[in-house]
């Protein structure tokens, strides 16, 4: 029954904390947006493709060029 002592204290302490968190998350509009990171992670932001149309090397991309060669069947 000793540990019961420590025990309930403890779990209430833990349980006041997260509803603290909770509280403070509802305050600041952390729920407010449900549908936005769903909607945002379909957008493709990239402004370089990955691999362009004429076949060479997209900018800013010279070190891979230079380690692995040429590229067979292009």
């Amino acid at each position: 029954m000793s540990f019961l002592v420590v025990t309930i204290p403890v779990s209430l302490l833990v349980a006041a904390v997260m509803l603290v968190l909770v509280i403070r998350a509802v305050q600041n509009g952390g729920f407010d947006d449900w549908e936005g990171p769903s909607a945002r992670l379909l957008h493709d932001a990239d402004s370089v493709p990955e691999l362009p149309d004429d076949g060479r090397d997209p900018p800013g991309d010279e070190s891979s060029a230079r380690e692995s060669g040429p590229r067979p069947g292009l």
